[in-house]
């Protein structure tokens, strides 16, 4: 299994995601490489997530190379900077495109803290 499998699995076990729970859209990942394409709709309807094999039309079209979607799926590549770069294309609702940055994991060795007041001088 890919990485990008994995973590298009992990979100499907998870289901719910409370920091989308005010976007509702449909986002298609188009996967390519060497003449091979993939394609993976993630569906979010108030934080509720499905996600499928589909071609179907989606609100936002994101198209990405395989070994870099599996990059960000290690947390190895930000999306931000991957856009930035021309690496990554989209089509459709670009604010819907880069909140699900949320979702990719960060960096490797690098702490993900949940509660931003956690080291904070008071």
């Amino acid at each position: 299994m890919s990485e990008t499998s994995a973590f298009f699995e992990r979100l499907t076990v998870a289901g719910q995601d409370p920091r989308f729970s005010k976007v509702s859209g449909s986002v298609r990942f188009d996967i390519g490489d060497d003449g091979n394409l993939e394609q993976w709709m993630l569906n979010i309807d108030h934080g509720r997530m499905r996600v499928t094999r589909s071609a179907a039309p989606a609100t936002t079209v994101i198209r990405v190379s395989a070994q870099l979607a599996d990059a960000m799926a290690r947390g190895e590549v930000n999306g931000l900077a991957a856009l930035t770069r021309g690496e990554i294309m989209v089509d459709g609702d670009l604010a819907l495109a880069l909140r699900l940055g949320r979702l990719f994991p960060r960096e490797p060795g690098r702490p993900q803290r949940e509660d931003p007041t956690v080291g904070r001088d008071r």
